[in-house]
């Protein structure tokens, strides 16, 4: 048989600051197959990052043994170095250098030179698609082939080993679908891979998984036997009508379920045991249902992934949010008076040039009051541009962008006063405490005296943050500085909430969170604006907007845009199916080269 590519053996690594010490990395033991996609998979804050730079030779265990390619990373990490291909969350390219000059830096690093180093770059533009982009800069470039290049750096010295840490964050389907190709190809030239992600959907690609919470390792292994010892848990159920505010909420408070998740019209559930037909009737006429809507679907990795984190023990609260059925209290929204009739976003013949270049090329579209509305599209293709006109933070060229009936190209001021807006990498200010921060944006949006002091003090109570208030928002796990982010955004309870992303690169636990929180806001009357790159994220969203080289080339509900893309090949495709085949075919009869 073949030798691991990696072994931990007994591996411990904790840090200490001041008088407090965090182990990062408990006591793990586990083997890395030669030849095979590895998943490191497991929650904000599990120890994933740490372990990567252990392997990758960065750090030192404090206990233990770590073993990559046969050498031992505490006497030979630059032979290891020298041997593995290595991408961090945040790969530093060099955004004012072209594609080939980003080439040519980490050739030299490596000392691969003259017709060697020609032919690897030739062989690496081929590759990767990026011939075609040879001299563009890297800032230039779309986050997809942002990505690829920053993966094609990885690889300019042939690795034996190929470690990513969260590559596809931030990336569209179709450029996290072109990015996993490129890496199945490498697998089956011989390099063996580590893939570190968030998105469970991946974590079920991979020939094994690695499960870590809180610095243990919960499972090694193929990710299939997991998903298997839920068989009997899995259903789904079409809403057919009802109110998803409404339902969801009663959903998760029912003794027999465990964990539910919204796609589109209808709902997946994940129970706490494998019911008999009498448990199975009780739920649903406590729905208002038939029992025969109910009906079993195989289980995911992600039911196995939530099951295991949910179970007693495992995921302690006092490091993390609380479970998302919590009930949520919610202050009354007094800006949603504005605009109670007629749409609070209303967009016609949207255009927005720099020079020459039209970024959004005349687009409408409109959202109603406590409506969930999704703006999707590849990087690149126009949604931010849109996103930050209808923000205030960027005035339209041309067309109509109104916002609680306010004219955002002569009052973009005023209409900011009524909105709230939650930035991708989490606009908090990491040397201010939990407090100070709300007092902060309590101010910035106007508020002063009794009034700031009651949001403040609502805002502590409803997000669970009161006896955070003093710690520093830097310290915070990244599911409280999730919470905070949002506190802050609607401090002045605004009657329109803009989301950029906010979800990005967390686990599914805190997600649910999240987006428990999002919908009891839209039943309270709060019209919601979002993007997000993650598909399964956009099935919460009522309607979707697809943009795409500045169109609108798409509008409708998660399941319209489903069945439209429904072929022969693929009966039930996925909104993640639907939405690549969508960018694909529109590329097939404009007649553009493959993205």
């Amino acid at each position: 048989m073949t030798a691991p590519v990696v072994t931990l053996a007994s591996v411990t690594k904790y840090f200490r600051s001041k008088q407090r010490q965090v182990t990062a990395i408990d006591g793990v033991s586990a083997t890395m197959a030669a030849g095979r996609i590895t998943g490191l998979v497991g929650p904000d804050g599990a120890g994933k990052t740490t372990l990567i730079r252990l392997i990758a030779g960065l750090l030192r265990p404090n206990a233990g043994k770590v073993e990559v390619l046969g050498f031992d990373t505490a006497h030979a990490a630059q032979k290891i170095q020298a041997s593995i291909g290595y991408m961090p969350q945040r790969f530093g390219l060099y955004e004012d250098l072209s594609v080939f000059e980003n080439f040519t830096l980490y050739a030299r690093l490596r000392a691969l030179r003259g017709t060697a180093r020609e032919a690897r770059f030739t062989e690496l533009m081929d590759f990767t698609g990026l011939g075609p982009f040879r001299d563009r800069l890297a800032g230039q470039l779309s986050g997809g082939m942002k990505q690829k290049l920053g993966l094609a750096c990885a690889l300019v010295h042939p690795p034996r080993l190929l470690v990513l840490d969260e590559p596809s964050v931030g990336v569209d389907p179709v450029s996290r679908r072109e990015l996993w190709s490129i890496v199945e190809t490498l697998v089956d030239d011989g390099v063996s891979v580590l893939w570190s992600t968030a998105y469970l959907d991946e974590a079920e690609r991979c020939h094994d998984v690695l499960l870590m919470n809180e610095g243990k390792l919960l499972h090694a292994g193929p990710p299939g036997p997991m998903s298997a010892d839920l068989a009997g848990r899995t259903y789904t159920f079409a809403l057919a009508g009802m109110d998803k505010r409404t339902i969801i909420p009663r959903l998760r408070q029912h003794p027999y379920v465990m964990d539910v998740l919204i796609k589109g019209g209808g709902v997946h559930l994940l129970l706490t045991h494998e019911p008999n037909d009498t448990q199975t009737s009780e739920l649903m006429e406590e729905l208002g249902l038939d029992a025969g809507d109910l009906h079993p679907e195989p289980p995911r990795f992600e039911d196995a992934f939530i099951a295991l984190l949910k179970e007693p023990d495992v995921r302690p609260l006092a490091q993390s949010p609380a479970p998302a059925d919590a009930p949520i209290p919610l202050h009354h929204h007094t800006a949603s008076t504005l605009a109670r009739t007629g749409p609070v976003i209303q967009v016609e013949h949207l255009v927005r040039r720099f020079g020459p270049f039209r970024a959004v090329d005349d687009i409408g579209f409109f959202v109603a009051r406590g409506e969930i509305f999704g703006l999707l599209g590849p990087n690149g293709a126009g949604k931010s541009t849109t996103f930050k006109m209808l923000c205030g933070l960027l005035p339209p060229t041309d067309g109509k962008a109104l916002v609680l009936g306010i004219d955002l190209r002569k009052a973009a001021a005023a209409a900011r006063a009524h909105i709230g807006y939650m930035a991708q990498r989490f606009s908090l200010y990491a040397d201010m405490s939990v407090s100070e921060n709300l007092t902060f944006f309590a101010s910035a949006y106007g508020l002063g005296g009794n009034a700031r002091s009651r949001r403040i003090a609502d805002a502590l109570e409803e997000f669970a943050l009161g006896d955070l208030a003093q710690v520093k928002s830097a310290q915070l796990p990244l599911g409280y500085k999730q919470r905070l982010a949002l506190a802050c955004a609607i401090m002045h309870e605004p009657g329109v909430l803009f989301l950029d992303e906010p979800t990005s690169g967390v686990d599914p636990l805190v997600r649910r969170e999240f987006w428990t929180r999002i919908n009891t806001m839209a039943a309270d009357g709060v019209t919601v604006l979002v993007t997000t790159h993650f598909m399964e994220e956009a099935e919460y969203c009522d309607r979707l907007g697809i943009i795409y080289e500045g169109k609108l080339v798409a509008l409708g509900t998660p399941d319209q845009l489903k069945s439209e893309h429904r072929t022969r090949e693929q009966p039930s495709p996925s909104l993640e199916d639907a939405f690549i085949e969508l960018i694909q075919t529109y590329d097939r009869e404009k007649g553009h080269e493959a993205r």
